[in-house]
């Protein structure tokens, strides 16, 4: 019997562990990422500390005691970034060594060919296609995969929002676009509000929904205007 014909329950990835050397170093170097500090307790040989990189589903727990003491042998946590460029650029900003953007020569985590990165973006600009990466310093290897796309079947369904949270986000939206509308030509106010709606449903901030529909409104107009 095919395992889609039998009703699971809920299964979410909530943590990975892994080991550092040193606890300190490594919580000041998430915390330079911008991850939220959930969890730091320290007892004995006992120190665990649990972060959650921005909007994140997943955690990671990282610390003393906490697992079989091998650092850096960690290969691969993937980070899924709309906006590759502006990620990187944040990690950069943040003083943290990020490579330059790539693509793998047999698509995506195929290490199994000679040379298997390659320099720049997918060619095809295609989602799941393009990367760049970053070390913590115990060599805990970090992808940052660019996802504008998911393929068919790869999103569960999202419960429904509740009308008073949806009002107050169309209020929030509102106040946010009528910032835009005082500093921009005549345009229809939807095609504004559908990807900052879009953007702060998928956990953005209103700060990034915002920027997200700027860039919606430029490229339709680029588009218009061929």
């Amino acid at each position: 019997m095919s395992s889609n014909l039998v009703s699971s329950p809920n299964m979410k990835l909530e943590v990975v562990v892994f080991s550092v050397s040193d606890v300190d170093r490594a919580k000041a170097f998430y915390e330079k990422l911008g991850w939220r500090l959930d969890i730091d307790i320290a007892a004995g040989d006992y120190h665990n500390v649990h972060m959650t990189p921005p909007n994140s589903d997943t955690s990671i727990i990282f610390g003393k005691g906490v697992t079989l003491n091998n650092p850096g042998s960690v290969q691969n946590l993937v980070l899924a970034v709309d906006d590759l460029d502006v990620a990187r650029e944040n990690l950069i900003v943040r003083g943290v060594n990020v490579s330059e953007i790539f693509h793998y020569a047999g698509g995506p985590f195929n290490n199994a060919v000679e040379n298997p990165r390659v320099s720049g973006r997918d060619p095809e600009g295609r989602s799941y296609f393009s990367f760049a990466s970053f070390e913590d310093p115990d060599g805990n290897l970090w992808l940052l995969q660019e996802i504008t796309t998911r393929f068919p079947g790869r999103l569960w369904d999202s419960p429904q929002t509740d009308v008073a949270t949806l009002a107050a986000l169309l209020r929030e939206t509102a106040e946010h676009h009528d910032h835009y509308e005082k500093t921009h030509g005549e345009h229809h106010w939807w095609d504004w509000y559908a990807p900052y709606l879009n953007a702060r449903q998928n956990g953005s901030s209103s700060e990034d929904a915002a920027a997200a529909a700027d860039r919606y409104m430029k490229e339709a107009f680029l588009v218009l205007s061929r």
